[in-house]
């Protein structure tokens, strides 16, 4: 059994956002990059996975669809444990072109899992999953949060209303997981670190797809108005504000 996590490179959650260009696109100086934390916790799950011999998971294998100055969060994913990488060589401009590249790969290469991470600490747009899944015509589970193989037959735990679901799915299929698939993100030891040097990085060239949506401007949230204190002794004051200017009552 084959296990592809798909990765995203995302600006370090402490990073100040800045942006170029009129707002039209982000100022990328200076930005730490990291793997974005949904998918840090899908390939921790999957590497689990291949640990025990009794799953059957022979390899796990990481695609991200980015420039080379993506390489060193790939290689982070590759000390973390992942066996190999595909980097399809363009720049994401939306969900729907990076979910078609990654669909074309696992058209190729014949995956029996494809984990994603339910957003993007970036964007968060929630859709990359669930467009892999369209474009191969296979199932997808969302919200999963925790994954196991048992007789060779994934069983996925998602979260519902009230409670939680256990669904058996035949592969292929795509996993959207959440946090509380891993506790813990997997941290690279110096061995992994020394090992993902040589660890082999395939080179895809993207296919053409056209890009649906189109960036006009970025804009920072209003800043948070100041902390009002009301005298204990005025509840008519607390009151007034929150009918008035909250509108929470």
């Amino acid at each position: 059994m084959k296990i592809l996590v798909c990765i995203s490179n995302v600006p370090d959650t402490t990073t100040k956002i800045k942006f170029a260009e009129g707002n039209a696109s982000v100022d990328t100086a200076g930005i730490q990059w990291v793997i974005n934390p949904w998918d840090e916790l899908s390939l921790t799950r999957a590497l689990e996975l291949k640990d025990n011999p009794a799953n059957g998971v022979n390899s796990v294998t990481v695609v991200h669809v980015g420039t080379a100055a993506s390489e060193p969060t790939i290689r982070k994913a590759l000390a973390i444990g992942a066996d190999d990488a595909i980097r399809v060589n363009a720049d994401s401009s939306d969900a729907f072109f990076v979910a078609a590249q990654i669909a074309e790969v696992v058209r190729k290469e014949q995956f029996d899992i494809i984990m994603c991470g339910i957003e993007s600490s970036d964007y968060n747009g929630s859709l990359v999953g669930g467009m892999i899944s369209e474009f191969l015509g296979i199932p997808s589970v969302s919200a999963v949060s925790d994954l196991k193989i048992e007789n060779g037959q994934p069983l996925l735990t998602r979260e519902i209303d009230g409670g939680k679901e256990v669904v058996s799915v035949s592969v292929p299929l795509v996993a959207i997981v959440q946090k509380g698939i891993a506790k813990e993100p997997r941290i690279a030891a110096m061995r992994g670190i020394m090992m993902a040097r040589t660890k082999p990085v395939k080179l895809v060239e993207p296919m053409a797809v056209e890009s649906l949506t189109q960036v006009v401007v970025f804009e920072k949230p209003a800043p948070r108005a100041a902390c009002k204190y009301i005298d204990a002794e005025n509840p008519a004051q607390l009151i007034d504000l929150l009918q008035n200017e909250a509108k929470v009552i």
